[in-house]
């Protein structure tokens, strides 16, 4: 994967638009339009800014260490419903805020549910 994927694979990650990481980071909105739709890789001068508004380190953002490699292999012998897709899609969909929401309510209720077994 190119730095500038990554990017924004990042931004969509986290729930940003464009709009929200130029303001993020001070780069003109057209710039970051180049990147997306010419390929063009952001300079040097930038990659602080990028990683601050990003929260990933200038290592990670540049070899895609603990990035890229947080996509898990499937088992082949693990079977999903459509309903597993559909509740899959959704999460995906969620911007950083509500996923951190969501996860805090799942621990929550597990929380609960070991808490009845008693």
């Amino acid at each position: 994967m190119t730095i500038t994927e990554r990017i924004f694979n990042l931004i969509k990650q986290k729930g940003m638009t464009q709009k929200d990481f130029s303001v993020a980071t001070g780069i003109a909105p057209s710039t970051i339009s180049d990147w997306k739709r010419k390929g063009f890789t952001p300079s040097a001068d930038k990659i602080m800014d990028i990683c601050g508004a990003l929260n990933v380190s200038p290592e990670q953002l540049l070899t895609g260490k603990g990035i890229d490699d947080e996509s898990v292999n499937v088992s082949e012998n693990l079977f999903l419903t459509k309903k597993d897709y559909e509740l899959i899609e959704i999460v995906h969909s969620l911007k950083a805020e509500q996923s951190k929401r969501l996860m805090a309510y799942l621990k929550t209720l597990k929380q609960l549910e070991e808490l009845e077994d008693f």
